[in-house]
């Protein structure tokens, strides 16, 4: 299969994880359709979310959201390394839910166990509002233009 075709398709099983997991960790209640998780414009989250990430996401994501060199080509040992979270990288292509569940259970969880990753859950490490609070500090540092674009992405999820 091509690469092309392998993100296609690991996209498409993240977007469908994304939803049952997020069934999984909100409740019934919870749809990946629900919209906007994320409290990018509250700024003690924000703040608390700059806390968290650089204590738990800096030292692979970079300081400044900037992620590891060539992010998107495998090293020697097949792992893909950490992508940016700036507006360069591709986090603002994903709804909230995706990258709510991603950040809780971890890429493989969502992609399978044979999916080659360094990015580890953090349930058990940070609780739902503190991933929310990181989730937040990174969204509030993209252009306004990404925040609308990402925004749409959310809403069409309904």
């Amino acid at each position: 299969m091509s690469r092309p075709a392998r993100l296609i398709v690991t996209f498409a099983i993240l977007a469908i994880a994304a939803g049952g997991l997020g069934w999984m960790v909100f409740g019934p209640g919870f749809s990946a359709s629900a919209g906007t998780l994320i409290p990018y414009s509250d700024q003690p989250a924000v703040d608390r979310g700059k806390t968290l990430y650089d204590d738990n996401c800096a030292s692979c994501h970079g300081a400044n959201l900037e992620g590891q060199a060539d992010w998107r080509r495998r090293d020697s040992d097949g792992y893909l390394p950490a992508p940016p979270h700036d507006a360069t990288g591709h986090t603002w292509h994903h709804p909230d839910s995706q990258l709510f569940a991603i950040t809780k259970h971890g890429t493989q969880a969502l992609v399978g166990a044979d999916y080659k990753t360094r990015m580890i859950g953090f349930g058990d490490s940070l609780d739902d509002a503190e991933i929310l609070a990181v989730l937040a500090y990174i969204k509030s540092t993209w252009p306004d233009q990404i925040i609308a674009r990402h925004n749409q992405i959310n809403a069409a999820q309904d």
